[in-house]
């Protein structure tokens, strides 16, 4: 689930926003369930909380680690091509961080880097990744009490074992 929502948000539809508001739900179903696979009717709290909760946790790390891993891709990959009018190539750029830079002092966004300590390709890639390494914690962290949450909704809601039948 976390690589289906990885992929078609961060590269089919690259709104990486969606991927921050979809971590939560998607770890609520995973919790849920996980518990719903293992056919958990009957058993003590902590097995549900602990089956869902791992659950969560490898679907969090699944999203976080395609979000970084996606984000290296574009990030040493990009070419400096910018889309809007006056787009085109950034003269005597290369692949990589120095692209990703002049893309954005070419549109503007020099003054802003100023102000918060940035002037140069090192400055920028430090901010970047501590950037992306926020967001991905904040992923990880979504998805990781999804599957708690989910657990808990597995708990309160969980089909209850028929109670035993006497025999004559």
């Amino acid at each position: 689930m976390g690589v289906t929502i990885a992929v078609s948000f961060l590269l089919v539809i690259p709104i990486e926003p969606i991927l921050w508001l979809l971590a939560l739900p998607a770890g609520l179903v995973i919790g849920y369930y996980a518990n719903t696979r293992s056919a958990r009717q009957a058993g003590p709290w902590s097995r549900i909380l602990v089956n869902g909760t791992y659950a969560g946790l490898l679907a969090a790390l699944t999203l976080a680690f395609c979000f970084l891993v996606t984000k290296s891709v574009f990030f040493s990959a990009d070419n400096g091509y910018r889309n809007a009018a006056g787009g085109g190539p950034i003269a005597g750029c290369d692949t990589g961080a120095g692209c990703v830079y002049a893309r954005y002092l070419a549109e503007g966004k020099g003054p802003e880097f100023e102000a918060a300590g940035i002037r140069n390709v090192d400055d920028f890639s430090a901010f970047y990744w501590r950037e992306q390494l926020g967001t991905a914690g904040t992923i990880f962290v979504l998805g990781l009490l999804g599957g708690l949450g989910g657990a808990a909704i597995f708990g309160i809601a969980r089909p209850k074992a028929p109670p035993p039948t006497s025999r004559p």
